[in-house]
């Protein structure tokens, strides 16, 4: 598998570092991308059904449109990468979750054509950052009205963060399981 370096602080936004922190930095994101989201299918399947649908507080998510949350999401930060990976200087422009959730409809959804779902858009992920050229990955770009700059690979390592940070968020707070 490739090897694409953690990237530093400069090439993704301040807020981002709960995300990159939570990442190893062995270069193997591409491995972890694949593991992840097997250990979080394995992890999903094994809770009752009625926890998929459980939200923790007022208008939270339910488990179910987190998973979707984090397929929406890993599909325009991919769609980012390809763009600045492209050198494409063009400002993107940022996308509304909150709303994406409710449109979603995902508690409709049945868990297996969620993760269906996810599991084509995660080989998408991995197929285009595996087969980038090497000088890309650090080419950047903006977006949400030229605030928030990242590399290609920062944006490799926002993908796979901010689906950790919602994997330990259904554990911590939708089922009470303190972190390690």
């Amino acid at each position: 598998m490739r090897i694409i370096d953690k990237p530093v602080p400069g090439e993704f936004p301040a807020y981002s570092h709960i995300y990159i922190d939570l990442l190893k930095d062995d270069g193997k994101i591409l491995n972890h991308l694949w593991n992840n989201f097997i250990a979080i299918k394995n992890f999903i399947y094994n809770l009752p059904e009625e926890k998929l649908y459980h939200r923790y507080a007022k208008n939270k998510w339910t488990i179910k449109e987190i998973l979707v949350h984090i397929i929406d999401d890993e599909r325009i930060f991919s769609y980012r990468a390809l763009r600045y990976a492209r050198n494409d200087k063009t400002s993107l422009p940022g996308f509304e979750e909150n709303e994406y959730a409710i449109y979603s409809k995902a508690n409709d959804r049945s868990l297996e054509s969620i993760f269906d779902e996810y599991e084509m858009v995660r080989k998408s992920t991995i197929a285009l950052f595996k087969y980038l050229p090497d000088d890309c990955f650090m080419r950047s770009g903006v977006s949400d009205g030229n605030i928030n700059k990242r590399t290609v690979r920062g944006l490799a390592y926002h993908i796979a963060g901010h689906e950790l940070r919602h994997f330990n968020i259904i554990k911590e707070r939708y089922l009470d399981i303190k972190p390690e």
